[in-house]
């Protein structure tokens, strides 16, 4: 995500998500963060979705954690970043975590896989024992 700035005199959001309620308003704020950006309602749509998975994910394989929520400037473009952290288990097999149709159970079952396919920029870092760091931004057209 090199090169992303913040976009200046704009709320950075940090939540914790330890619940199920706190999914519910991770996607809230991030439906509210991408109206402000001006993407479109099918950027919306995508954008909340994988946001929603990777709360979901933080909360029930990380064991909880954190989002991150802001706009970014990047070469004269405006997006949304979210930043999901958990001090988890890390996932083992990133590649097979990265697979389409790959799940371990719950979820909205579209995986990391379906996550990365609806936003611009994606990354992951994970650590086995030491949690996971996914990066999801998607930018105004």
């Amino acid at each position: 995500m090199s090169g992303l700035r913040p976009v200046p005199d704009t709320d950075h959001q940090v939540i914790t998500i330890d619940s199920n309620d706190d999914v519910v308003r991770a996607r809230q704020l991030v439906r509210g963060l991408a109206q402000r950006c001006k993407l479109s309602l099918v950027d919306q749509t995508k954008l909340v979705t994988a946001a929603s998975e990777l709360a979901r994910n933080t909360l029930v394989y990380g064991g909880g954690g954190v989002m991150r929520l802001g706009l970014v400037q990047r070469d004269g473009r405006t997006g949304v970043t979210a930043v999901f952290e958990d001090s988890g288990p890390g996932i083992p097999d990133v590649d097979q975590a990265m697979t389409d149709g790959w799940t371990s159970g719950g979820g909205l079952g579209l995986g990391l896989s379906g996550a990365r396919r609806l936003v611009d920029d994606f990354t992951l870092e994970t650590e086995v024992g030491s949690g996971t760091q996914i990066a999801v931004t998607k930018w105004a057209r």
